[in-house]
């Protein structure tokens, strides 16, 4: 009993930091001290987007990466994509169930598949290293262990967050703006026009008029047979490329590369490139004041994000329109089903030989299966525009019971890798 309670302990303390600190955002974003209003929020999330997470990528990942470590945590990347990928089928599940809007469609699956992956982490993990019950032996090499596992998470949860759930929410916040100017749009005055333009077809028999231009008009007066034998002339090759043009204006491939990506990519050259690395990682290194300066700013991301999201807390404070059973379908997702689908998995790769016998290792893989949605959606949702109180309102409750969910999971977690 007394080493489940330590266990508890251990578990409970980096959740109440980030509680803290989140709670210290709310109150700066008070109207009685104004200091972190929506406007600087907005500057601020910006200077996350485009400096801090970027630099506390790829530092963390060039300082802690190596061959050989890569060799060691191959699973990592899979165990996080398995959570992206699950959480994406039981996120899709709660959209159809509760019949979300169509401009929260992505931030529901969103919330679903991306957990705080970095963060959260990067807090959860020293401060478990040096809780006197812990069971993952010397403070100082758990500590350094840790912290390469919790930056390689970092840096693949960034990879996959900024590369799907990113365009998953832009795709979602366009259509959705779309829709809104179609059906507010002047020129569309009649039902028959509307249903017209939508199913992009021309439907006058004679001349085309201004809505329908010379191709349309001559394509629908081809015969059916010519139709048939053009379509069956037409090569594999074109086919692909018509295909491969539809998804890139779909994806938008310019934005697949966020700042936080391109950080990731960065901090694998420098950590995996021998040469390169020992440029720049060391204190003897020549170039080393380059490493030390994106530490530096890397390390103003976890508490400038963690204070937003107190910021925009008092929005769902206020509370908006969202329907419950969205919050109530995210936080089954989070805290009960992918926490025990990934028991299972990655007992299944234990058992397998996929994973190694480093307890401290396999917590971080069950954690990643147990932890609350990533706060950077909220910069997305800001950054778009779209669902910005619902997000609040979601990240309120979700972090809310964090408080208990993740400190109950992460006691039953450590008890499941103890020795």
């Amino acid at each position: 009993m007394g080493a489940i309670l330590d266990l508890f302990v251990a578990a409970s303390m980096p959740v109440l930091k980030v509680l803290l600190v989140t709670g210290l955002g709310s109150v700066l974003a008070l109207e009685r001290y104004d200091l972190l209003g929506e406007e600087a929020r907005k500057h601020l999330n910006n200077i996350v987007f485009f400096v801090f997470n970027p630099s506390l990528v790829s530092s963390n990942l060039a300082n802690s990466i190596t061959y050989e470590s890569m060799m060691k945590m191959w699973f990592m990347p899979l165990n996080i994509f398995v959570t992206f990928v699950i959480g994406s089928i039981l996120g899709w599940v709660v959209v159809q169930v509760a019949r979300a809007p169509q401009h929260l469609r992505g931030l529901i699956v969103g919330c679903c598949a991306a957990g705080n992956l970095g963060n959260m982490l990067l807090i959860i993990i020293p401060a478990v290293c040096k809780e006197k019950g812990s069971p993952f032996g010397d403070p100082d090499a758990c500590h350094t262990y840790g912290m390469s596992y919790a930056s390689l998470s970092l840096a693949v949860g960034a990879i996959y967050l900024w590369a799907y759930v990113y365009n998953i929410i832009r795709v979602s916040s366009s259509s959705s703006s779309k829709d809104v100017e179609i059906n507010d749009s002047p020129i569309i005055k009649s039902s028959g026009e509307r249903s017209r333009l939508q199913h992009g077809s021309c439907t006058e028999p004679l001349l085309p008029s201004n809505d329908c231009t010379e191709e349309d008009y001559s394509e629908q007066n081809v015969l059916p047979s010519t139709r048939l034998k053009d379509k069956s002339q037409a090569s594999v090759g074109t086919k692909i490329k018509q295909y491969i043009e539809k998804l890139s204006r779909k994806i938008n491939l310019k934005r697949l590369l966020a700042p936080s990506t391109i950080g990731a990519i960065v901090g694998f050259v420098v950590g995996l490139i021998p040469q390169i690395r020992k440029l720049l990682i060391g204190d003897t290194a020549p170039l080393h004041v380059i490493q030390d300066t994106a530490m530096l700013l890397g390390d103003g991301a976890i508490p400038a994000v963690t204070l937003i999201m107190g910021g925009n807390l008092l929005k769902g404070l206020r509370g908006s329109g969202i329907d419950k059973s969205l919050i109530i379908g995210i936080i089954i997702v989070r805290y009960i089903a992918l926490p025990i689908i990934g028991i299972a998995v990655v007992k299944g790769a234990i058992q397998f030989g996929l994973v190694g016998n480093d307890p401290l290792y396999q917590f971080v893989l069950f954690i990643q299966f147990a932890l609350p949605p990533a706060m950077n959606i909220g910069t997305m949702t800001q950054l778009f525009g779209t669902g910005e109180s619902e997000c609040s309102v979601i990240m309120l409750w979700a972090y809310g019971l964090a408080s208990i969910s993740l400190t109950l999971w992460s006691t039953f977690f450590m008890w499941l890798v103890s020795p």
